[in-house]
């Protein structure tokens, strides 16, 4: 039979090969995890928790809207208008992953390359024309110093605080904008917008000290700001039953961590872990650490001298580093699995140089996943407009001209698909999606795929998965494979040519000893420097989840920064749904 075939008979095999494809079983999405690189579960012996928005989940927009308030009454303490005190807390302006540029002072929504998706100026966004007058090409670069990447949860009430204190001050008769427009002049001062956001950063760092208001807030009135989920017992429980190692690594101090844990597991909390570790100062604790001390559980006070192991269960240990961790547990990174929410000080930093499983809690996924299911007609009408664009363009090639009837006949589907995208985006917030903005994906995604190998809206959804679970990424398509149907005809000359090198090849199979592929679906049995980045000293590929030298000064203690270009990688081209 001639390799080509009908246009009925294409339509015929696609349907056919469409009734033979199993249906697998997944959960209801709000307990799903899913799953960017595969894993078995019964090979991790050491499961790690963060605290904060992890085990602990705040009541949202409470604690926002507290933070905030407490913010902006250290602003005023500082020197900052009293007309500011009237400002709110807005949940439906922010979103995380936005990048604050500091020169300018305006907010960025940025795509895995380091393309502008979206940006505004305080509370006005800006055209595109004017975003190509202060970054040509629409394109910044992380490694620029000036780039503050606003990733936490915590970053939430800065940033409508920064938008919210640009628009003022930019509104404002008493200021005029500097000839560079990096800030404002008043009378012979100059107030640049580098100097407003750090002053909004100190009062930030302020208000969630340990000895600030904010903390004491929640410890005197815990129940209004932490949700109790009866699912963190079950949860800790199951795991240690099992015969795992549990461990608590917070950045939290002692005093504030018992009161939270306290509420949510009661007087024995420390019971529930076989280690626990509070003022980790993370990221730092992944790289050369602070002093390791024992904690006095009757006091809060350190104990003098180093602990030079075995850690006690139930015992309460501060600072430290993951090195010393690793000697006195005896974990290599391939055994270890840890679960927190914040993308770099969490996630990328112990996937990176310690080489362990990571596991990247997002509470908006639900929210993501309500207007993905429920706005569907939305994500039809962009589909069906990007299928209107290809058939514009069907019948052109390298001889067609472009004319103005040409640009005439596709601005209208362009114009279509803009306003479309922002329909998509305004169901999320003004931002948009944390994931995407229309049908490209967020810098924050890109991290998502590359540091996390499982992400889900709660770290109790682990509770509706058996603790051998094989979690198993889906196959990642290329362009050329997600875009193309299998069914499709191609010219005959290539399919015989094709054909003729596929029967070479796998004669010569047959006659050579070959181990199967190895697809990461099955850990590889190696030593702790197997690829996986487990000691300090590993050697790696640029990408590859190694840390190299010039990785040591790409996070800074401060906060998550200074990504090497090396960290804005390409998204993946098309989605392919994992995790069951």
């Amino acid at each position: 039979m001639s390799p080509s075939i009908s246009s009925t008979n294409e339509k015929q095999q696609a349907q056919k090969y469409k009734s033979q494809t199993s249906v697998m079983y997944k959960r209801e999405p709000e307990k799903r995890i899913f799953v960017n690189r595969s894993m078995k579960l019964d090979k991790i012996q050491f499961f790690g928790f963060d605290m904060d928005y992890t085990l602990a989940v705040y009541k949202s927009p409470r604690m926002e809207s507290e933070a905030f308030s407490l913010v902006l009454e250290r602003l005023i303490y500082i020197g900052y208008p009293k007309e500011i005190r009237n400002f709110k807390y807005d949940p439906a302006f922010v979103v995380r992953g936005l990048w604050f540029d500091t020169m300018y002072g305006n907010l960025l929504k940025v795509d895995g390359f380091g393309n502008i998706l979206v940006a505004a100026h305080g509370l006005v966004f800006l055209t595109g024309a004017e975003i190509e007058n202060f970054y040509p090409n629409k394109f910044i670069q992380l490694s620029d110093r000036r780039i503050y990447v606003l990733n936490t949860l915590f970053n939430l009430p800065e940033t409508n605080l920064i938008a919210l204190l640009v628009d003022f001050f930019d509104k404002s008769e008493e200021y005029q904008l500097t000839q560079d427009k990096t800030g404002l002049r008043h009378g012979d001062a100059i107030m640049s917008y580098k100097s407003i956001f750090q002053d909004i950063r100190g009062a930030v760092d302020f208000v969630h000290g340990a000895d600030a208001d904010l903390k004491k807030k929640v410890i005197l009135n815990i129940a209004d700001f932490v949700e109790k989920d009866p699912r963190i017992g079950k949860l800790l429980v199951q795991l240690r039953v099992s015969g795992r190692k549990t461990f608590l690594l917070t950045n939290s101090e002692y005093e504030y961590t018992k009161a939270v844990m306290t509420f949510l597991l009661g007087d024995k909390w420390r019971d529930f872990f076989d280690i626990i570790i509070v003022d980790a100062r993370k990221p730092l604790w992944f790289g050369e650490g602070t002093v390791f001390r024992e904690v006095n559980i009757e006091t809060g006070a350190l104990k003098i001298g180093i602990p030079i192991g075995p850690l006690r269960s139930g015992a309460v240990y501060s600072g430290g580093s993951c090195e010393a961790f690793r000697r006195l547990v005896k974990a290599k990174g391939r055994d270890v699995l840890y679960i927190g929410d914040h993308i770099f000080g969490d996630v990328l930093r112990s996937k990176k140089t310690r080489g362990w499983k990571t596991f990247l809690i997002v509470p908006e996924l639900n929210r993501e996943l309500v207007v993905w299911t429920g706005k569907r007609d939305l994500f039809d009408q962009l589909r069906e407009l990007e299928a209107k664009m290809a058939d514009l363009y069907k019948n052109l090639d390298a001889d067609t001209r472009g004319n103005s009837e040409m640009k005439n006949i596709l601005e209208p589907t362009l114009k279509s698909i803009r306003e479309v995208t922002i329909k998509m985006d305004n169901e999320y917030s003004v931002f948009g999606s944390l994931f995407r903005s229309g049908s490209r994906t967020t810098f924050f995604a890109s991290q998502v795929e590359r540091y996390a190998d499982l992400y889900a809206s709660s770290c109790f959804n682990l509770v509706y998965y058996p603790t051998f679970y094989f979690f198993r990424a889906a196959m990642s398509l290329m362009p050329h494979e997600s875009t193309v149907q299998q069914t499709a005809a191609l010219p005959p000359d290539q399919v015989e040519q094709i054909a003729k090198h596929g029967n070479e090849v796998r004669d010569l199979s047959q006659r050579m000893a070959k181990e199967p592929t190895f697809c990461f679906e099955e850990d590889d049995e190696g030593g702790e420097g197997s690829g996986q980045g487990s000691t300090p000293n590993n050697t790696a590929r640029p990408g590859t989840g190694g840390e190299s030298e010039s990785d040591n000064e790409e996070i800074k203690e401060d906060g998550h920064q200074r990504l090497n270009n090396r960290d804005v990688i390409v998204p993946k081209t098309s989605y392919v749904e994992s995790g069951n």
